[in-house]
């Protein structure tokens, strides 16, 4: 097994792990994570034409947008779909008011100048809505602000700090960023992406707000709060290679994964589906795809492999959360997500990819997987609940 990372140590009971009772979830499916799950799961690009600004003078000029049924029109938009996710979370999770006093809220958002109003907005509500005391922490580590957020809930959770953490994001594609990416040739240019594709060429930016309900189990059981998914193992690492490119040979994912397992004693054999950060750049496919190899060995030739985005877009800053909603789904239905936009097979790869749904499978260990720019990375092993 690789050495692990941040986040690695002894392992622990499986009925001592964290468990996910509320899922919420806005993406460009529309509201719900029962119509985002049906897109992946059936490979349905849900990309169109951006129509929020003007793109006539970019290269690309698509991404994942919320649909017309997604209601934006207020001081905060961003702020109402996250309250919108956490609403769901909490309701699903059937969390009163008093069951949410004193309830850590992490928030994972990008970094601009409406950062701290969003957030303030965010903590109003969770305050009137839910009882929590406000925004107990804003993540914008970039692609990996989510997943380090739900890291550190499992992590509070697991030593018995808190019963439960609700962690949310949001980002909505604004000109800015879209500007930038499109100068910096990371959208793809034939308007589709197609992670781990031969003739890939580029990622696709995505709105989203989402929200979970991380427990402890005894907690999530006194309430009779069914478990969705159990986090069995989380770890993080770096590997400060470039400021944008990833490390060639994958060295920061595979060391993430490595203590991931590790946490959750979990042999790599054990697990079943990887959800992959699958961009769809050129390189940042090829060093995934060399670090999977480096921890599974032989078993990845028959370990299923898929990445979401290319279904529901880079939602940047709530793309890990995103995604961990499309694994929790997965788990719950039974049916692995489509890698969608293929082309053909990258001989570099040689991945056991999801082409062809809905695919059956039930595995027993699932794996979301996100990287950054500056070279950070996180791995999260899901569980059936």
């Amino acid at each position: 097994m690789i050495p692990g990372g941040t986040g690695s140590g002894p392992p622990g009971r499986a009925a001592d792990r964290p468990v996910v009772t509320g899922v919420g979830v806005l993406s460009a499916a529309g509201r719900g994570l029962a119509a985002l799950t049906e897109a992946a799961t059936h490979g349905k690009a849900l990309s169109g034409p951006v129509t929020r600004f003007d793109v006539s003078a970019r290269r690309t000029t698509r991404a994942a947008l919320f649909p017309d049924t997604v209601p934006l029109a207020c001081t905060f938009p961003l702020a109402r779909a996250v309250l919108d996710a956490i609403g769901q979370a909490c309701g699903q999770a059937g969390l009163t008011a008093a069951e949410g006093a004193g309830l850590p809220v992490l928030l994972a958002l990008h970094s601009d100048e409406r950062t701290r109003a969003t957030a303030d907005a965010v903590a109003a509500g969770v305050r009137s809505g839910w009882g929590a005391p406000g925004v107990t922490r804003v993540y914008n580590g970039a692609c990996v602000a989510a997943s380090t957020a739900v890291a550190d809930a499992a992590a509070l959770v697991a030593a018995g700090r808190h019963e439960r953490v609700l962690v949310a994001a949001g980002h909505l594609v604004g000109p800015g960023v879209f500007a930038v990416f499109d100068a910096g040739r990371a959208l793809a240019r034939d308007g589709e992406a197609r992670p781990f594709s031969a003739g890939r060429t580029g990622t696709l930016l995505a709105d989203a707000a989402v929200a979970v309900l991380v427990e402890s189990a005894p907690a999530a059981e006194r309430r009779g709060a069914p478990a969705l998914a159990r986090l069995a193992g989380w770890g993080r690492a770096g590997d400060a290679h470039h400021v944008c490119r990833p490390e060639p040979e994958g060295d920061g994912t595979a060391r993430a994964i490595g203590a991931a397992l590790t946490r959750a004693g979990v042999d790599p054999a054990e697990v079943g589906y990887v959800n992959a950060n699958g961009t769809g750049s050129t390189l940042a496919d090829r060093a995934e795809a060399r670090a999977l190899r480096r921890v599974f060995g032989p078993h990845t030739d028959r370990l299923p492999v898929s990445s979401s985005k290319s279904v529901h877009g880079h939602a940047l800053e709530a793309s890990a959360l995103l995604e961990l909603a499309v694994t929790i789904g997965a788990l719950g239905t039974g049916l692995l997500p489509v890698n969608a936009g293929w082309l053909g097979p990258d001989p570099d790869l040689a991945l056991d990819l999801v082409l062809d749904g809905p695919h059956a499978a039930g595995p027993p260990y699932a794996l979301s997987l996100n990287s950054a720019f500056g070279g950070a990375n996180t791995a999260l092993l899901l569980a059936p609940g």
